[in-house]
């Protein structure tokens, strides 16, 4: 592994440990040409996955954006990182596991909508003002509509 701070290719493990949903290995290391520490983490990832956009192209699946997206509804929120973390693992796992390769990003973004309700309503609320695109405030308005029923509907 090439040391972040020197770009030196010899770098020692120190410890391995599994993270706490044992969804990746936390591994400390030691750069020997300038004494810095860092962390790495390695996951197990089962397939390449492929994105398709609404439009029709294609990007390869980025679990960072996919982390910075929930991280960004959640800003100022009460959830630990930990939490978030745990959530974007859950649905990395189950895309991975779906035997999908190609995985339509309304699909993508209808997990996380699920996460976030289960998780924060104010997040939810963000993303969703985001992933469906509101343009006035009729389109928000017969969401909060939507999401009344939905309550009402669970009680």
């Amino acid at each position: 592994m090439r040391c972040p701070f020197c770009g030196n290719d010899d770098t020692q493990v120190k410890d391995s440990r599994p993270t706490e949903d044992n969804s990746a290995i936390r591994r400390r290391r030691f750069c020997s040409a300038c004494g810095a520490r860092f962390t790495t983490f390695e996951r197990v990832q089962l397939r390449e996955l492929t994105v398709v956009k609404s439009s029709g192209s294609r990007e390869p699946f980025d679990r960072e954006k996919l982390l910075r997206s929930m991280r960004i509804a959640l800003r100022k929120r009460p959830v630990d990182a930990d939490r978030i973390d745990r959530v974007v693992n859950s649905i990395v796992r189950q895309l991975e596991s779906s035997g999908e390769t190609e995985i339509p990003a309304t699909q993508i973004g209808g997990m996380v909508m699920d996460s976030l309700k289960a998780l924060d309503k104010v997040a939810y609320i963000r993303y969703a003002s985001v992933y469906k695109d509101f343009r006035e405030a009729t389109d928000f308005n017969q969401f909060v509509e939507t999401l009344r029923t939905d309550v009402l509907d669970a009680d």
